[in-house]
Parts: structure tokens; C-alpha cells; sequence
């Protein structure tokens, strides 16, 4: 069987320095954070309480995760993030570690994975994984990076060079990588996605769009699974704290929010996935679902409008964070 790939050409999306839409963010630091809490809710408070932190100008706590994508020298012992994978959807499954989430998706030509973690955890966790779940690694066909931070893009030469997995990412976050990722596990450039392409294997196909901020290339993705038969859309967003504190950043990933939601919007997807397990509540719902019985929710499954509410959750924090951000880059250059 011959698979197919279908990478059509977007419109482009460009984001200049400080902002091409001349954005005005108004209010208050405070006002925008109180908005965050507000629109997260008791659903999202860890993505509220760890982008918020992240956004505003203070030295984040030691040991917290939140994809910058550094890590200790040598690989940590498997105790402290191996996690046994998962079937979620009829067509995903879940084969990530603890904090750091990958993402199978199953055609009818192949599989997709979604995000690689790192470089010592991708032969346990992804192959070994999926392994488990009775499917074969050799048919993983397409890696698609959300960004370039090696929590995420850490495996993907792993699998390029076990399985020919084609790797697929946008032209800044490849770029970004030539720049940032160790060369021993950084792949081999291959695929540049473009805003509004769309990646087809088989039966499926993921459009992508990029929402820079997180990084220059970031790529969120829109896409179809099953429950029991029955027809639900993934929305991801594909990097979620704002790095390094510049105010164009914060522009950059706040055009991305206002561009994306939308999108969201239209496409009717009821479902948000991340690539840290505690934005969207992955180990909870996991455990939910060993127990799941005939006819009971899907706890993945939340419905449009709470995924509006988690990309303003995270807007709303980069507002806060441009703010702050400014005032201090005003008193610093007097």
C-alpha cells in the first residue's frame, strides 16, 4: 500500500518586530492577570498559574517544567518520568512521559506522531509504547514537531534515522534548531511546513498553522479523531509559555491567540491537547478513562468553548507579560 502526503501551500503569516497589527494592549498588569484566572476557571489553573508565571519578569522556581527545553546533564533515571501509554481515541494514544506529552495518531497508511520528547526517553516511550498498544514503530510514517525545544524535537532524529520517519516542522523552527539543539540529536532537515498546510497520510490530515510567540515557528494543529465511532476535532497549541521576556515576543504570541481562536472557533473542535500533561489535564483524564464504562463522558472531550477559554487563559497572561515587560525595558532605559 502506497501512502500519500499532501502538503498544500497556506497563506503566509508574518510577524514583525513590536507587532504588524499595531496592537494596543490596555489595562493593567493585574486586570490581565485577574482575566486569566477568570477565563482558566477551576478547569485550567495549571496552565494559568505556570504561564502567568512565566510571563512576568521574576526568576521562575527551580525544577518546574514548562518547555523551555533545557535538562540536567544525563538523562534522569526512568523513576522519575516514565508513564505507561494509553489508548485515548479510537486513533490516538497517548505515548509521552509524565510532564512531556507524544501524541500517535493512526490512519489507514501509517501513523503520525505528534511531538518526539527527548532524546533518552523516545526508544521507551514511543517505540516501547507503542509497542504495548499492539502497533508496529515502523509504520510511523511523519513526525510532526510543534517547535523546536528539545523536550519535544529531543527524538525526532531518533526516529528519522530507526524508520525513515519523515520529520516536519515550520522553516523557523528550523532554523531555530540549527541555532539552539545539540547536534548529536538534532535531525536532519526535511520538511518546512507553512501556515494553513496540511499534512494527509491515509485517511487523515492535520492542518497546521503557526502561532509564533513560544518560538519563532511554533505550529499549533487542527485535527480528527474518534470515539467509539463517533467523529470529535482536536485543537493544539503548540508552545505555551512565552520565552525570554522581550516585548515583541509577548506582540508576537499575542497576534498568534487572537489569530488562532477563531480558527478554534470555526472548525468546531471540542477537544485541546498540549505537550506538558498538566495543560490539559492528560494525567487525570487518562486515570479517568481506565474506569470509563458504557455511555460516560469522554473527559477529553470539553466542548468549544472551554478551548476558547484556554487560549485566552494564555493571551490573557502574555497581555500581563507584555505589560510588565514594558514597564520594566521604560525604567531600565532611563
Amino acid at each position: 500500500m502506497t501512502k500519500t502526503f499532501a502538503i498544500a501551500a497556506g497563506f503566509a503569516v508574518v510577524f514583525a518586530a513590536v507587532g504588524v497589527h499595531a496592537q494596543q494592549v490596555t489595562g493593567t498588569v493585574e486586570s490581565h492577570l485577574a482575566a486569566a484566572k477568570k477565563a482558566a476557571g477551576t478547569q485550567f489553573t495549571a496552565l494559568q498559574e505556570r504561564v502567568c508565571e512565566a510571563a512576568l519578569p521574576a526568576p521562575a522556581p527551580a525544577g518546574r517544567g514548562g518547555g523551555g527545553g533545557g535538562r540536567q546533564a544525563g538523562p534522569p533515571p526512568a523513576s522519575q518520568w516514565h508513564a505507561e501509554p494509553a489508548k485515548v481515541f479510537d486513533n490516538l494514544y497517548f505515548v509521552g512521559m509524565t510532564e512531556y506529552s507524544a501524541w500517535a495518531l493512526t490512519t489507514s497508511q501509517g501513523i503520525i506522531v505528534i511531538d518526539t520528547i527527548y532524546d533518552y526517553s523516545v526508544e521507551d516511550e514511543v517505540v516501547n509504547g507503542l509497542k504495548k498498544l499492539g502497533l508496529n514503530p515502523a509504520d510511523i510514517k511523519y513526525a510532526l514537531v510543534s517547535h523546536a525545544h528539545t523536550d519535544h524535537i529531543g527524538g525526532a532524529k531518533y526516529l528519522q534515522d530507526h524508520f525513515g520517519t519523515r520529520v516536519v516542522m515550520s522553516k523557523e523552527d528550523w532554523d531555530f534548531a540549527d541555532r539552539t539543539v545539540p547536534e548529536r540529536i538534532r535531525p536532519k532537515r526535511d520538511i518546512e511546513a507553512k501556515d494553513g498546510d496540511k499534512l494527509t497520510l491515509g485517511d487523515t490530515t492535520i492542518t497546521m498553522h503557526l502561532t509564533p510567540g513560544h518560538t519563532p515557528g511554533t505550529v499549533s494543529s487542527i485535527y480528527d479523531v474518534k470515539d467509539r465511532g463517533t467523529r470529535h476535532t482536536v485543537a493544539t497549541w503548540g508552545g505555551t509559555t512565552i520565552q525570554g521576556g522581550k516585548p515583541e515576543t509577548f506582540l508576537a504570541y499575542i497576534a498568534s491567540a487572537e489569530r488562532y481562536k477563531p480558527i478554534v472557533k470555526k472548525s468546531g473542535a471540542d477537544i485541546i491537547l498540549s505537550n506538558h500533561t498538566a495543560y490539559d489535564n492528560t494525567n487525570a483524564n487518562i486515570a479517568a478513562l481506565r474506569t470509563r464504562k458504557p455511555g460516560d463522558p469522554h473527559p477529553y472531550v470539553i466542548g468549544n468553548a472551554a478551548i476558547l477559554r484556554y487560549l485566552t487563559t494564555a493571551e490573557e497572561c502574555a497581555k500581563a507579560g507584555f505589560l510588565a515587560a514594558s514597564a520594566l525595558a521604560a525604567s531600565t532605559s532611563r
